[in-house]
């Protein structure tokens, strides 16, 4: 029984450093300035990490390769130098990842609750189980909405954008999200039912929208190019099917989109 054991776990040691050294399935070519800086903190996450558990294997495979021996109980004290270097060790390796990684993370998210300046507005609705993107239009302004009192997606009105209100006439709703490519982009995301995550593998985003909570996050320097968007959140039984495209094109495409796109009056 102890050598099956030791071949399965050296079996699944394998397993694992093959899968994360050649990368069989992973993300595709990076497509945003931020893509670059996170794929080398994955990378370090994974190099420092990966070392650890395959060490911690092997020192639990070379416990199984030792004699059995019958020895009397005893009890042990430990060392304290140990357990203060062990845990200052495993401290540090915490709160490094944390800032380095809290420092791109307020660089996609400089702020909180407000717009970015100069930036292409979009607000970004999940609802089950389909996303919806609103351009607020010639105006530059986002009609209100009332999902409750208006949301109609058979009428044409799935986000329930206020018929009375002159700021939301001219806005501009679609199942693709398009957007200029080397432009600043703020993005509005917000849920109507449930909690939806907006993931677009490409580039490295990835942010949760919340029912009742308006969050704010840029992206920028995008390449031209269709890419995928997925729901990364469990969000019930049509989740499989709560799939959309980003399309990036020059800024002129992007103004003759919208041109094209503005709704009658």
């Amino acid at each position: 029984m102890r050598w099956a054991l030791l071949v399965a776990l050296l079996l699944i040691t394998a397993g694992c450093a093959y899968l994360f050294v050649a990368h069989p399935w992973w993300f595709p070519a990076g497509v945003t300035a931020q893509s670059a800086t996170l794929d080398h903190g994955f990378n370090t996450a994974f190099l420092v990490l990966g070392s650890l558990f395959i060490a911690a294997q092997l020192v639990l495979a070379t416990f199984l390769t030792m004699q059995k021996k019958k020895v009397s109980p005893r009890f042990a004290a430990g060392d304290w130098r140990l357990e203060i270097i062990w845990t200052v060790a495993i401290a540090a390796l915490f709160f490094g990842f944390n800032i380095s990684g809290a420092k791109l993370w307020s660089r996609m998210m400089p702020t909180a609750h407000h717009p970015i300046a100069n930036a292409i507005q979009v607000e970004v609705t999940g609802t089950q189980f389909q996303w919806y993107f609103r351009y607020p239009g010639p105006d530059g302004v986002f009609g209100r909405t009332d999902p409750q009192k208006f949301a109609r997606a058979e009428e044409g009105n799935p986000l329930g954008v206020d018929p009375n209100d002159p700021s939301g006439r001219d806005d501009i709703l679609s199942t693709t999200l398009v957007l200029p490519a080397g432009e600043n982009i703020d993005l509005q995301l917000r849920a109507q039912d449930v909690i939806h995550s907006l993931f677009i593998p490409a580039m490295r985003f990835k942010q949760d929208t919340v029912p009742g909570i308006e969050i704010h996050s840029q992206l920028d320097s995008l390449q031209a190019g269709t890419y995928e968007i997925a729901c990364a959140e469990l969000c019930g039984t049509g989740h499989y099917r709560m799939r959309a495209q980003v399309r990036v094109v020059s800024p002129e495409q992007f103004s003759n989109w919208l041109t094209t796109h503005e709704p009658s009056r």
